[in-house]
């Protein structure tokens, strides 16, 4: 029977009728037959089975070995026995070379019919042993996912006591090995399939032998923490780890942390490669294992290993945002690295090219996981925001790409943030930050944050940026009796000469730290700046004292007596000065007061107060002072200069009059628009200004800079509880208060009081209005009558004849913006720009120097953006607009430059000689050569923090490049299926790209 059904199997007849013919011998091999024949037919069989060359032969084959199974157990019993299948597993079966792959399917096959037989129990005996040596040849993955499949069906083969263990060990080396050769979706599936059956007998064990998980997961931590050059083990090891149960997570998480046996060079590739497991699919509970274990490397302080990772890792998580098949799981660990990670703005930034292109791949995917993903991604990114304030430049387009989704309210985001921070302690991350390998391109410096000390930062910038202020201090003589003004003029030049990317501030931050501050508290950089400039005015001034009692006690000569009996520098470079005058309503004594100030505290106007309208100061026609009848008469209050007026109608014919003025941008050749509200009505051919540029104004709705002084300069009704007391009348009365600047400063400092007291939530509250800064002002400075008849008759702009006052022209220098709703948190950076008279000057004509051209007033002077130790180029329109895009961005300290005039020309003069004679500021030699050591240091630095990063970059793991999925997402607008970056599926090559 053997010989007519290998001639059917073997003939050339068509399989149906083959199967016919084979059909009657299986019937027949039902029946009763002697020992031989079923011998010859067992082998015939397994010949067939184990080395058909079609798929036919080898179904023919199985189904003979069933039958004969089933009908003749005897005698299959005696066929397939110990030493049968030892010669099978250890030499094979076929010829030489090609030896049969099939025979686990076969012993399968079989043992299903000797499981009661009497040489069951021998065949279990040699089979747990052989399986532990066939996984400890690394089999390839289909061959020991038929191992498991044989375990799994007959579990009595599997190994036992210490061999179960090393089985298992083993196992996991083989999937660690286990590769996908080809790219084809069809045979990625069905590796997938493989390697999930492999590790699904692991779980079968561990459930019955739990003291087998831990040794299991030490052997895979082994193998994912080796340094050693060889073959990255697979991905496909986090299948093993969505078995372990979770209650273990503590209990391993706290044992490898611990372990001081593990470098942490291995602590690294280890967690880098499981963090290459997001990219696992339909795996489970991988990425709470990579958070514990961050969260666990977190615990004891391992912020060197996930920075390195975060930073490595953290753009190749990102992009697997693409797939909904592991999208969940990405978006777990993105949250928690970036959430994490507050130290420093890098892992974020890493991300910002790449968000609006995701952004707009999920918005096209139109899936609840893709809606669902979006409003995750954009809590995340306001949260990062909300860390990370400060630069505008590069969160407008991500900004833009996010601006439809959902924004989360500040508690949710200070929950968040508070939930993930790696310590509550920030001086713990100190030496972490910053990470920046050289000088910015812009070659400025800037400022490391000490913690919450950005208050501090920005003002030091924007002071550092005021070149005349800055090369005054600079200049300072060494061994000066001002110890504050000494550390500025080290932080300074510092600032200046140094090599490093950036440079730490605490020695100044301790000698100008006002003492009600709290440590490591945000605080008011107006109140900061405000003590400053009055501990260095202060200090100077007791200098000068004590130079005058040398004088008195000592000869000096004419020049040192000179130099310290002048004004301050403080008062040189921010002084100016204010007359406030007070009117009694009912005697009509003005009572008036000049007293100095080095910045302009600027109210918002009430919300029903149209002060675009009002005059801040005498009309033209006037020569002085007319003041007002008694409020009786109120016919007389028309002209008064000490109430708001109302907006000039198109039938007045009252005189102009002079207000604060703003420049804006205006094409050479264009006709010069009116400014917003009251201007300075000066005939354009008589003014240069005028013809330079087109008045910046505001938007009717909103506020700007000149809406704020004008309003600081408008009269103010003293009434009821504000009553006046008159020395006149000797009693409380109705009066009217008036200022008036009479001396511009040099550096004109205006500060936004945005801040004010909310009694009902008992905490300052922020305006969040709008303000527009104008590049240009012109400020009305009240000048004495001589004074404005002899600038009229030399022709000199700005001033108005008769009027008692004349145009001072400012440029903006800098802006130093605070990023938040409160003055007690936020953050603060700030844009600045030097304004320099760099130009040439004309000839003076009657002592006043006149513009080479209107290139001085040019608005291209380079903006630089300054937040912290980050330092880049940046623009007038982005100071313009940070507030549209940022909200809670607004501008708090404005810094102006006053141009050279009549009344700041011997000013101007000073500093302009000082430089031609001087140059760049020489420092004394103490201060070069403490610069000259700490650039070697730095130098020396660097050379060793490379050697140490070289180590730890080396033993990450080498991981696909993770752009690849992004361009390929651009690249294919047309795949469609279950797995591709948009909507599921698509070709193999995206697929393949995902899984390995």
């Amino acid at each position: 029977m053997d010989k007519i059904l290998e001639a059917v199997v073997m003939s050339s007849y068509p399989n149906n009728v083959k199967q016919g013919l084979v059909r009657r011998v299986i019937e027949a091999a039902k029946q009763p037959m002697d020992s031989e024949q079923c011998w010859s037919m067992l082998e015939l069989s397994t010949k067939l089975y184990l080395t058909g060359d079609t798929k036919y032969k080898r179904e023919v084959g199985k189904e003979v070995l069933e039958v004969y199974g089933h009908y003749h157990p005897e005698e299959f019993e005696e066929f397939f026995n110990v030493r049968f299948l030892l010669s099978l597993l250890q030499e094979g079966y076929g010829p030489v070379g090609k030896r049969s792959h099939y025979v686990l399917d076969y012993i399968q096959l079989g043992l299903q019919f000797v499981l009661e037989s009497p040489s069951a129990n021998s065949i279990f005996s040699l089979l747990r042993i052989e399986v532990l040596r066939k996984v400890c040849e690394r089999p390839s993955p289909k061959q020991c996912a038929k191992i498991s499949k044989l375990l799994t069906q007959h579990p009595q083969c599997i190994p036992t006591g210490k061999h179960q263990l090393l089985f298992c060990q083993q196992l996991i080396r083989c999937i660690g090995q286990f590769q996908c050769v080809s790219e084809g979706e069809e045979e990625i599936m069905e590796f997938l399939e493989q390697v999930n059956k492999v590790s699904g007998l692991l779980q079968r064990i561990w459930r019955t032998q739990t003291s087998a998980i831990l040794p299991s997961l030490k052997e895979l931590f082994t193998i994912i923490s080796s340094t050693e050059e060889q073959e990255a083990p697979s991905n496909a090891l986090a299948s093993v780890v969505q078995f372990v149960p979770l209650e273990l997570m503590d209990g391993v998480i706290r044992n490898l942390t611990n372990d001081d046996s593990i470098t942490d060079v291995q602590m690294m590739m280890a967690i880098g490669r499981m963090i290459d497991w997001v990219s696992w699919p339909l795996g489970k509970n991988i990425d709470k294992w990579i958070i514990a274990l961050l969260k666990g490397l977190a615990a004891v302080k391992k912020f060197s290993i996930l920075i390195e990772v975060t930073l490595s890792k953290i753009e190749k998580v990102f992009s697997k945002l693409l797939y909904p098949i592991v999208r969940e799981g990405a978006l777990s660990v993105l949250q928690y690295m970036l959430l994490s990670f507050q130290h420093s703005h890098e892992a974020f930034h890493l991300l910002l090219p790449h968000i609006p292109r995701l952004v707009a791949s999920l918005k096209k995917e139109d899936s609840n996981s893709a809606t669902s993903s979006l409003e995750q991604l954009a809590e995340l990114i306001h949260c990062m925001f909300f860390r990370f304030s400060g630069f505008p430049d590069l969160y407008e387009p991500v900004l833009e790409a996010v601006k439809a989704l959902p924004i989360p309210n500040e508690d949710r985001i200070k929950h968040l943030l508070g939930q993930n921070a790696w310590t509550s302690q920030k001086n713990e991350l100190a030496c972490f930050y910053p990470r920046l390998a050289s000088k910015s391109e812009t070659g400025k410096i800037g400022l490391i944050n000490l913690g919450n000390t950005c208050y501090m930062n920005s003002i030091i910038q924007s002071l550092f940026m005021a070149s005349d202020f800055r090369h005054s201090v600079l200049n300072l003589t060494e061994g000066n009796s001002q110890p504050l003004m000494t550390k500025l003029q080290w932080l300074f030049a510092f600032l200046e000469h140094s090599q490093r990317p950036a440079i730490s501030p605490e020695s100044f931050l301790s000698a100008s730290w006002p003492p009600w501050f709290t440590p490591g508290a945000q605080q008011d950089c107006s109140e900061y700046l405000k003590y400053l400039l009055d501990r260095l005015h202060e200090e100077e001034k007791t200098g000068k004292r004590i130079y005058q009692k040398l004088k008195e006690s000592s000869v000096m000569s004419q020049a040192v007596e000179h130099h310290y009996l002048n004004k301050t520098l403080v008062e040189k470079m921010f002084g100016g000065k204010m007359m406030t005058k007070i009117r009694c309503l009912k005697c009509l004594n003005v009572s008036s007061r000049e007293e100095a100030f080095t910045d302009l505290s600027l109210a918002f106007p009430p919300s029903d107060r149209n002060v675009r309208g009002s005059t801040s100061v005498l009309p033209v026609e006037e020569t002085g002072p007319r003041f007002i009848e008694p409020p009786e008469n109120a016919g007389q209050l028309m002209g008064s200069p000490w109430i708001p007026r109302r907006a000039p109608m198109a039938s007045d014919h009252a005189a102009p009059s002079v207000s604060v003025e703003t420049l804006g941008f205006q094409e050479p050749g264009e006709a010069a628009n009116p400014v917003c509200g009251n201007d300075v009505r000066v005939d354009a051919a008589k003014d240069p200004l005028s013809t330079f540029g087109e008045q910046a104004c505001a938007p009717k709705d909103s506020r700007s800079v000149p809406d704020l002084i004008n309003y600081f300069l408008s009269p103010e009704r003293l009434t009821a509880e504000n009553k006046y007391h008159c020395e006149k009348c000797a009693s409380l009365q109705d009066a009217e208060k008036v200022a008036e600047l009479t001396e511009g400063p040099h550096y004109l400092i205006l500060t936004l009081l945005r801040f004010s007291f909310d009694p009902r939530t008992m905490k300052r509250k922020k305006i969040l209005d709008n303000v527009s800064i104008p590049v240009v002002l012109k400020l009305p400075i009240l000048v004495a009558p001589e004074e404005t008849e002899e600038v009229c008759r030399r022709g000199k702009d700005g001033a108005v004849p008769g009027s008692g006052f004349m145009t001072v022209v400012y440029d903006l220098c800098s802006v130093v913006v605070h990023s938040g709703i409160s003055s007690e948190s936020g953050h603060y950076y700030c844009y600045s720009r030097e304004c320099t008279d760099t130009v040439p000057h004309r000839q003076p004509q009657d002592g006043v120097p006149k513009p080479a051209s209107d290139k001085q007033l040019d608005f291209e002077i380079q903006w630089y953006l300054f937040n912290d130790t980050r330092v880049s180029f940046s623009s007038f329109e982005s100071v313009s607009n940070v507030t549209s895009f940022f909200p809670k961005d607004t501008a708090y300290v404005l810094f102006y430059r006053q141009r050279p005039g009549r009344q700041s020309c011997l000013l101007h003069e000073a500093l302009a000689e000082a430089g031609r004679l001087h140059g760049e500021p020489s420092l004394h030699k103490d201060l070069m050569e403490a610069i000259s050591k700490d650039n070697i240091l730095f130098l020396q630095e660097q050379e060793k923090e490379a050697r140490n990063r070289a180590a730890y970059i080396s033993a990450l793991p080498k991981s696909p490049l993770w752009w690849r999925d992004l361009d390929r997402d651009k690249d294919d607008d047309s795949s469609s299926g279950g797995c591709s970056p948009a909507a599921g599926g698509g070709g193999s090559g995206s697929f393949h790209g995902l899984v390995f």
